[in-house]
């Protein structure tokens, strides 16, 4: 992949949405809650007021209206300041 986020934004793969069944009956997508979760794919560099905390690799929490949804090579992802991530797990 050669997407490199700018500045303090990170691009996040986020974890798959869990399947339920509630009595037999599956839950269709558009009913699931979308995950809060998911892995730093990349990161910037950050600013010259606020340096990148984010890596490659850490697995993070972040809102439930964070980042813009973009789509790569079939996949799809979250591109986001590093402001709108909640924690590192």
């Amino acid at each position: 992949m050669s997407i490199k986020p700018l500045a303090d934004r990170v691009l996040v793969k986020p974890a798959a949405a869990e399947e339920k069944t509630i009595g037999g009956i599956i839950i269709p997508d558009s009913a699931k809650e979308k995950p809060l979760k998911g892995e730093i794919i990349a990161a910037g560099n950050g600013t010259k007021d606020e340096e990148m905390v984010l890596k490659q690799g850490d697995q993070v929490l972040y809102g439930k209206y964070a980042g813009t949804e973009i789509e790569l090579d079939g996949e799809k992802y979250l591109i986001m300041r590093q402001s709108d991530v909640l924690a590192i797990i």
